[in-house]
Formats: structure tokens, C-alpha cells, sequence
């Protein structure tokens, strides 16, 4: 069949009966549910559905609005710890420590590490637990930092 022939209009009784059948088919179904539609119930059950499909939607938005709000909180949160945990190590420098802990310190620098049982010996603390406390506290301030070597807690100064 060539191109032009495909689609040419159908005329005469052959035309007729292909605009019957497409009005029985097509156009006929869609007069029917278009009449439905001036069916007060009929427009009622449709608004109904829409009202119902619409407070489906508002609690899924509410439900994933929360969920994103409770991200964006806890993202502030880091932020937050990572803007103090920065000032921190800006205040290092700005730290006053007592006496003790400064010779300690400068004892670590000196031997370039220390354990607690070395500055307990060094320092005359009767105990490792004191000496050890007082590392630790160093080490919280973020003056030293901390390496297990072995059995043993080496304490290094921080770079």
C-alpha cells in the first residue's frame, strides 16, 4: 500500500458506518461518564476522594518535613562541635596551667615522651593513678596525645 493511500478518508456508506462505529466506541462512553458527573453523589464521592487523597499527602509532607527538620538539627549540632572543638584549639594557646602541670610538660618535650609511672617518679606523686590523672587531663586539654605502646601509655606532645 502506497504512503497516499493509507489515509484517506473513508466516504459514502463505508464513511457512515466508520463514524457509527466510532461514536458507539468512543464518543458514546464518554457522554455516559460525562452525564455521571452532574450527579451530585457522584461529584460528592470525587470530592470526598480528593479531601482523603489530600490528607494522605499532608501527612507524608508533615512526616518527611519532620524527618528533615530532625536532620537539619543534628547537622547544626556537629557544625556547632566543630566550630567549638576549632575555637578549642584556638584557645590552646591562650591556656594558664599550674605550675606542676607546666614542669610536667615541659618534661614530656624534653624526653619527647613520657609514661605516668615516669612522671611519677620524676614528680614524686606516691602513685601512678595522680601522675596518670594529671596526663590525662593534659591530654584532654589537647597539650599531649596518647599512644599505647605495648602494655604501657606513652605520652607525646601534641603537634
Amino acid at each position: 500500500m502506497k504512503r497516499d493511500e493509507q489515509y484517506k478518508p473513508i466516504v459514502g456508506e463505508a464513511g457512515k458506518s466508520a463514524m457509527e462505529s466510532l461514536k458507539n466506541e468512543v464518543i458514546a462512553p464518554l457522554e455516559r461518564e460525562a452525564e455521571k458527573l452532574k450527579d451530585p453523589v457522584v461529584l460528592a464521592a470525587l470530592m470526598h476522594t480528593a479531601a482523603a487523597e489530600r490528607e494522605n499527602t499532608n501527612r507524608l509532607l508533615k512526616t518527611i518535613i519532620e524527618k528533615l527538620d530532625a536532620r537539619f538539627s543534628q547537622m547544626e549540632a556537629r557544625i556547632e562541635r566543630l566550630e567549638k572543638s576549632a575555637a578549642g584549639q584556638d584557645r590552646q594557646e591562650e591556656v594558664l596551667l599550674p605550675s606542676v602541670d607546666e614542669q610536667i610538660m615541659e618534661f614530656v618535650k624534653k624526653q619527647g615522651h613520657a609514661s605516668a609511672e615516669e612522671v611519677r617518679q620524676k614528680f614524686g606523686y606516691k602513685g601512678k593513678n595522680a601522675a596518670s590523672a594529671r596526663l590525662n587531663h593534659l591530654c584532654g586539654l589537647g597539650l599531649l596525645c596518647k599512644k599505647q605502646v605495648g602494655r604501657i601509655v606513652v605520652f607525646c606532645p601534641a603537634k
